[in-house]
């Protein structure tokens, strides 16, 4: 399930001794998973702060404790510890901590909402943007509604058609058009002013 070097269970194993507390252990969980800001946490843990539901994972003189909510995002993990001539650096990857893409047998509305979360948004963010899924019709079209520095950008139309439109009827089988159903006069912050981008 979780793969932890002998130079990580080393590195740990030291650490825990410096602390000297009875039953001190290492706790591993997933921080935002399934989306694309998911990120590993690591921390000591004395028997006292865990929940009850983590799952144990015996090592040499400690344990590691998964949480329970983050065993399906760290299954396939991988922790390291390589020693340099600076110090050490501690390397944990976790190939599915950001979630899986739907399967093509998903409902459109799966495929849409991942690639608009997983693609999507983190290139609006650029632009203190984002776009939220409102519909997706029964004949394919995906209503969207945009939200920061999109909401009233006098970019948005150029966004929708020759990005999110793009990317959407390239990605995902089955959408044949993206509408915005935002109120663009209501943007208070927009990236690019409307009255600017012509």
């Amino acid at each position: 399930m979780i793969n932890i070097s002998e130079s990580a269970q080393t590195h740990f194993r030291k650490l825990i001794e410096r602390e000297a507390l009875p039953g001190l252990g290492v706790r591993l969980s997933a921080v935002h998973a399934g989306t694309p800001r998911a990120d590993v946490r690591l921390e000591f843990a004395e028997p006292a702060d865990l929940v009850g539901d983590e799952w144990a994972i015996d090592c040499e003189g400690f344990t590691l404790w998964l949480h329970a909510d983050s065993v399906k995002y760290l299954d396939g993990a991988q922790i390291d510890y390589e020693n340099k001539a600076t110090g050490g650096q501690l390397q944990i990857r976790a190939p599915k901590i950001k979630g899986e893409a739907p399967a093509d047998s998903a409902s459109l509305v799966e495929r849409v909402r991942w690639v608009v979360e997983h693609e999507v948004n983190p290139q609006l963010a650029q632009h203190r943007g984002n776009v939220s899924v409102q519909e997706v019709t029964a004949d394919g079209v995906v209503v969207l509604r945009f939200g920061g520095g999109c909401q009233g950008c006098g970019m948005a139309d150029v966004t929708l058609k020759q990005g999110i439109e793009t990317t959407l009827m390239t990605k995902v089988p089955g959408v044949t058009a993206v509408r915005d159903a935002t109120d663009h006069d209501t943007g208070d912050a927009p990236y690019i002013p409307r009255d600017s981008a012509a």
